[in-house]
């Protein structure tokens, strides 16, 4: 085997183990063991485990960086295929890749905070609040809730396809169907002044205040000074 060859099963050995168990759990003497080589040979090649896992979340970051900045870079796309095309992407990286997902999705806290998965759904974010900018202009909606709207979308995506990834019980295309529903209706149906209904601030202060003011108005009309019992039972 070729030092190349030795070097990508390395990675491929402990990219499933990180998977499966996470960094902290993962040791050189495991990797080592599960490649059938001895510790050394992990060094030479990485340094030790920090180095090994470094390599792999980078690949693996690059990897789903490009699809999904392929997916929202199609100025021509009208927004809901822009919206399915993203849904299908992470979810074809999600199929394809699924244990470089799970390795991402841990993020260990020895990941440098630049390259984290973390620092990633923060720059799709951004990208979506651009698309989405361009969206509430025509709809005359005001832009303050842009960068939440923005962060919701991508927030439900990921985690819903880390679910879909741990109990594929649906095709990749039904889970794509599923996502859009629900965001592109949503997008459709938004207020241009939302508010709570039932759990509003100020209408819940007011509603208390109400309850307490009837409240003690009952107890006075309910409540027989002992002067007034006495001046009955004279009369």
């Amino acid at each position: 085997m070729s030092s190349l060859q030795r070097r990508e099963q390395l990675i491929h050995v402990a990219r499933s183990l990180f998977a499966a168990k996470g960094f902290e759990a993962v040791s050189v003497e495991e990797i080592a063991a599960h490649a059938k080589v001895s510790k050394p040979i992990v060094y030479e090649h990485f340094g030790g485990k920090e180095g090994i896992y470094a390599v792999i979340v980078d690949r693996e970051m690059r990897t789903l960086t490009s699809v999904l900045i392929e997916s929202l870079s199609d100025p021509t796309a009208n927004p809901r295929q822009i919206v399915e095309r993203a849904a299908m992407a992470l979810l074809t990286y999600i199929e394809q890749n699924t244990e470089g997902f799970q390795v991402l999705v841990r993020d260990s806290p020895t990941t440098d905070p630049s390259g984290s998965f973390s620092s990633l759904l923060g720059d799709i974010s951004l990208r979506v609040e651009d698309l989405l900018t361009a969206t509430f202009k025509r709809q005359k909606l005001s832009p303050k809730g842009v960068p939440y709207y923005a962060q919701m979308l991508v927030g439900m995506t990921v985690f819903t396809g880390q679910y879909w990834a741990a109990h594929p019980k649906v095709s990749k295309e039904q889970m794509a169907a599923y996502l859009v529903d629900l965001a592109w209706h949503g997008l459709g149906r938004l207020d241009s002044k939302p508010k709570l209904l039932f759990e509003d601030t100020k209408s819940a202060r007011k509603a208390r205040t109400a309850d307490k003011t009837n409240g003690a108005s009952s107890t006075q009309e309910d409540t027989v000074l002992p002067c007034e019992a006495d001046s009955e039972q004279t009369d």
